[in-house]
């Protein structure tokens, strides 16, 4: 079963759900695991330093155009936590998604579901 329940933006957007029926014969649907790209798989666009009270959303929206696009940010930079990246003097890379180039399983079971 697939259902988009993301906008395109999303980096949750083309992952596939699944549906488990519970004992009593309850339908819950449920979004597939995301797994993180390899960051030395995706493409680099540029590099940006963290400025003190900068937080990645910032930082997508100055530089990728869409706050929403963070994920981005610490998918390029191989983060599990996003507010990682967030240190004054930082230098992080700026990439493209995985499905535009690369983008192979990284640092949490890789590969895909």
């Amino acid at each position: 079963m697939s259902i988009e329940r993301f906008p395109a933006n999303s980096r949750y957007s083309g992952i596939a759900t699944a549906e488990l029926t519970t004992p009593d014969g309850e339908k819950i649907v449920y979004l597939r695991r995301r797994f993180i790209p390899d960051p030395a798989t995706l493409v680099p666009v540029g590099e940006v330093q963290v400025q003190g009270g900068d937080r990645l959303d910032r930082l997508a929206a100055t530089n990728l155009g869409d706050p929403i696009q963070f994920w981005r940010i610490a998918d390029g930079n191989g983060a599990q936590v996003p507010s990682d990246l967030e240190f004054p003097g930082s230098t992080l890379r700026l990439t493209l998604p995985a499905s535009l180039g690369g983008g192979n399983g990284f640092n949490n079971g890789g590969g895909s579901a």
